[in-house]
């Protein structure tokens, strides 16, 4: 019988399955409390409703397998709104879609590179926050395509 060999490219381009939008946090301004939304249009510079930040840090995303890993290394809740971050995706590993395309909802981003945390998150999650997020802080995006995305939408690369 004859094994099945996979390439590389094969296997970076699999994927289990969809991921799924399971928040939308926007800010008005810069250090604004995040507003959840149900849903939102993504511009070509960032969500409608949150500060703009064009180019390849449009708008970010975090894992949400990743928030109770940070709450365990926090010793606290790590909340979305903690975090930041504009879109919540379960379901996909964002780290494997580095420099991929995906749609999400009726848009298409790229993601450009990690969200390294800030100062903030010793604010957010107590002493050694910064610590608790780092390589799990999430990831930037920049806007290939614009459209409007609801919690619930799929998440999938390509």
């Amino acid at each position: 019988m004859t094994r099945r060999v996979w390439t590389l490219a094969e296997l970076t381009s699999a994927f289990p399955r969809a991921g799924r939008v399971e928040a939308i946090l926007l800010r008005p301004e810069r250090r604004a409390e995040p507003i959840r939304a149900d849903a939102a249009t993504l511009r070509e510079d960032g969500l409608e409703g949150d500060h703009a930040r064009p180019g390849k840090r449009a708008v970010t995303l975090i894992q949400a397998e990743h928030l109770p890993v940070i709450s365990a290394l926090a010793g606290r809740e790590a909340t979305p709104e903690a975090l930041r971050r504009n879109l919540v995706v379960a379901g996909l590993n964002l780290a494997a879609c580095r420099g991929r395309r995906l749609r999400v909802g009726g848009s298409v981003v790229t993601i450009t590179g990690p969200c390294a945390p800030c100062s903030r998150m010793e604010e957010a999650l107590g002493e050694g926050g910064y610590n608790a997020v780092r390589g799990h802080g999430g990831w930037y995006a920049e806007v290939d395509a614009p459209g409007r995305i609801a919690v619930g939408d799929a998440v999938l690369p390509g």
